[in-house]
């Protein structure tokens, strides 16, 4: 990779950092916010015919580099009058010209920020504990990479988006508070095709390249797809057993995420988890949900500045133990924040073990179907924790114990209570690391430890 881009350094950030809160006075207040990047992106794909293998070849590589500073401005009218105004500043690593941009940002929510009406959950910054954290990896290099992704695939019909660098997200307040952190990481996500063109879905990702967990990957994702090569089976509308791996559990558990866990949608009426606080219903005692920052991929602090714990247990044997609580929130309905995001949704989930061993699963599971990833997902009835979705990529029917052939992909309409309460059997005793694979504008930090389950019934509907 090239020399790191200067947005993406400690000091720099601290300069602009100082620099802005100089152009403050008396009742100004201000949060910065950066998120930077250097990646290189390589989109692969490849198509096979019947009479000729063309095998997966690169269709675009490149080098990324970006950095965005969100200013977010209080002012302070009055004693416990704040007004709140952002705007975000796209930085170019030339400090002559970020520093007139940034300092035009600020001079803009100055004069526009007291027009606007008071906001009433508006925070001012405080000094709290500052952090830093920078974790360095191993990753391949932009001439090595395109020979190490393609060594195990040049035979395979597969399309995949690999990106891999640094990343750094920092926060810096009025008050004084500074929170560094930057981390080398890299992902493919992938998926392999038979000649029908039906699909396993795959991802290899971490901080470490490993050249022989790489072909590993790649062979467990083949194994898979020589079972995919045979007819499928339509399944009827009804109520089947499954078991579920964790990377269609992972599908579920983004819906807590969704106007969900967080404290704001439970006390608008919007979350169906509503009726757990309320003590109306459940999930099973096997399943529990928490936020764990154990594994340090991706930043504790929120924007304001606040630092989650490392563990926080959500739901606990089944029972709502917390949700997640922004400042806003706190304010709001009188609560104590727990360093939350704004938007209340999760940052980096783990769900508990349980005790099924893969090499029970089969046979545990008896005739049924194995599902290896979810799609679609939304709520179909929010109040009742009702979902709907399909199934996709790598699903089998199941009978006695073996797999005997892959289904078409089929539309479930099921409840969270139902899949996570009294249909669930068993949970697997070995949690996945699932790593965010969004690069939606920007590549996304952090990962989700989560199990795979075995399920009484889950149904299906079309």
């Amino acid at each position: 990779m090239n020399a790191l881009p200067a947005f993406m350094s400690r000091d720099y950030f601290e300069r602009l950092k100082a620099d802005l809160m100089g152009q403050l006075s008396s009742g100004q207040h201000l949060y910065l916010s950066l998120a930077a990047e250097q990646t290189q992106f390589i989109r692969i794909n490849g198509h096979q015919v019947r009479t000729k293998e063309t095998g997966a070849r690169i269709r675009q590589i490149g080098t990324v580099e970006e950095a965005l500073l969100t200013c977010t401005y209080i002012h302070e009218s009055a004693p416990g009058i704040l007004h709140r105004n952002v705007r975000t500043v796209t930085l170019c690593g030339d400090y002559g010209q970020d520093w007139d941009h940034a300092q035009s940002t600020i001079t803009y929510l100055k004069t526009e920020t007291p027009r606007i009406r008071q906001d009433l959950f508006a925070k001012l910054p405080e000094r709290l504990t500052s952090s830093e954290k920078e974790q360095t990896g191993k990753l391949l290099s932009i001439h090595e990479a395109p020979e190490a992704l393609l060594s195990p695939i040049a035979s395979v019909d597969l399309a995949g988006i690999y990106s891999s660098g640094k990343m750094v997200r920092a926060m810096a307040n009025s008050a004084g508070l500074l929170h560094w952190f930057s981390t080398d990481t890299f992902n493919f996500d992938y998926s392999l095709f038979t000649p029908s063109q039906r699909a396993v879905k795959a991802t290899y990702s971490g901080t470490h390249w490993d050249t022989a967990a790489y072909a590993a990957s790649i062979t467990l994702s083949q194994d898979k797809l020589k079972r995919l090569d045979h007819p499928a089976r339509k399944l009827g509308r009804g109520s089947y057993r499954a078991y579920l791996e964790p990377a269609a559990v992972h599908d579920l558990v983004n819906m807590f995420s969704w106007n969900c866990i967080g404290e704001a949608s439970i006390q608008q009426g919007l979350s169906p988890l509503k009726k757990l606080r309320g003590g109306q219903t459940h999930f099973s005692k096997k399943f529990s949900l928490s936020e764990d920052f154990s594994r340090g991929d991706t930043p504790r602090f929120n924007e304001e500045g606040a630092l989650a714990q490392e563990k926080l247990a959500l739901i606990q044997d089944g029972r709502l133990t917390n949700a997640l609580i922004s400042s806003r929130s706190a304010k709001e309905y009188g609560l104590t924040p727990n360093g939350a995001s704004a938007n209340e949704t999760m940052r980096s989930p783990s769900v508990k073990t349980g005790s099924l061993k893969s090499s029970d699963m089969l046979k545990r599971l008896g005739t049924g179907l194995y599902l290896s990833n979810l799609h679609y997902l939304n709520w179909s009835d929010p109040a009742e924790a009702r979902i709907t979705g399909m199934t996709r990529y790598a699903c089998f029917y199941v009978e006695n114990g073996e797999i005997i052939e892959p289904i078409e992909n089929m539309r479930f309409d099921d409840t969270l209570f139902s899949l996570l309460g009294d249909a669930l059997e068993e949970v697997s005793d070995q949690a996945a690391i699932i790593s965010n694979t969004d690069t939606y504008g920007m590549r996304s930090l952090g990962s989700a430890a989560i199990p795979g389950i075995l399920v009484s019934e889950m149904k299906l509907t079309l």
